[in-house]
């Protein structure tokens, strides 16, 4: 009987550890949604915010990815998806577009964007101190630093008069970001031509019409779409012998000339440092849009170098890292 006894409580007591772990709560899972294709450097700079506060995938939290490729009319879809699997937030650390696609889905789950321009004038809260309603985040502001980059252009090829401006239509942020550089070219005694490409072939055609003019350099602007076509862009730039400067140091990385503008992986982590605040209880109305202060320029001198360019020494002084 003893025996009989013995058996059943350590029968019972094996049994435990699962019904221990039967009635500890689902870990919380977060929605990534982006526009473009998978970018390693943006997604290990997201796990290293989350690592900082105590998360880590896998272990104790979820993270359910989607990615449009760039095909914009999937973003609605992919956000909807998202919060019918009643995510606990969900992070747009790289796209206009994915977090309008996300506010549009949904008027409750909280939201965390990591944008290029400002929250406010886009309609995505009320103000940066107190945004209210389900959304915040990060912003770059990168159409604010396009003086600067063309200023930079300007200083690397200073005998170039006329500049194209490559632009993508879809992008929200687009007309912000033309009217400063309007602006800016006028009191640099430049002349700025805006060419339109939302797709690959976009994209060679323009390169194409680029030839036709004889500009002296090449304005990239701030666009989801564009980062994930950085190889192309640089080597299209390269064969046509066209010095170009580009937001982020990530076309730098593969062969383009200068860069200047946010730490975009750095944002990345803001985002996911904000979503787990959020995880922990934070309220998004209450947590205020972050202005990213942490700029960076970028200059490949290989790539001076096969464009016949000499960077001035006080360019090379200031720049935040140089690629040889």
């Amino acid at each position: 009987m003893w025996r009989r006894e013995f058996i059943t409580l350590l029968g019972g007591a094996a049994a435990w550890p699962i019904a221990a772990r039967a009635q500890q709560p689902a870990m919380p899972v977060i929605g990534f949604l982006d526009v473009g294709s998978p970018l390693p450097k943006m997604v290990a700079a997201f796990r290293n915010g989350l690592g900082e506060a105590g998360y880590v995938e896998g272990r104790n939290l979820a993270i359910e990815y989607r990615w449009a490729d760039n095909q914009n009319d999937r973003l609605s879809a992919l956000a909807a998806d998202l919060v019918r699997r009643k995510v606990a937030v969900l992070a747009t650390p790289g796209s206009i577009l994915a977090v309008m696609a996300a506010k549009a889905a949904t008027n409750t789950i909280p939201i965390v964007f990591g944008i290029g321009s400002d929250p406010v004038e886009l309609g995505l809260v009320n103000s940066l101190s107190r945004p209210g309603g389900n959304v915040t985040g990060i912003t770059r502001l990168s159409h604010e630093t396009a003086t600067k980059r063309l200023e930079l252009l300007n200083k690397i090829v200073p005998s170039a008069t006329s500049i194209a401006v490559l632009v993508n239509p879809a992008n929200p942020a687009r007309e912000a970001e033309t009217q400063e550089l309007q602006v800016a070219g006028a009191a640099l005694g430049l002349r700025l031509t805006f060419f339109n490409a939302r797709n690959v072939n976009e994209i060679d055609m323009a390169f194409a019409d680029f030839s036709q003019h004889g500009f002296g350099g090449l304005f990239v602007s701030s666009d989801t779409f564009f980062t994930t076509r950085r190889g192309q862009l640089a080597a299209l730039a390269a064969r046509y012998t066209l010095p170009a400067i580009y937001p982020y140091r990530d076309y730098v990385e593969v062969g383009g000339l200068m860069s200047y503008g946010a730490a975009t992986a750095d944002s990345a982590r803001q985002v996911a440092i904000y979503a787990a605040r959020i995880l922990k209880g934070a309220n998004p109305a209450d947590l205020p849009v972050i202005q990213s202060d942490k700029f960076e320029l970028v200059i490949n001198t290989q790539a001076a170098r096969a464009l016949g360019l000499s960077v001035p020494p006080s360019l090379l002084a200031t720049a935040d890292e140089v690629i040889e």
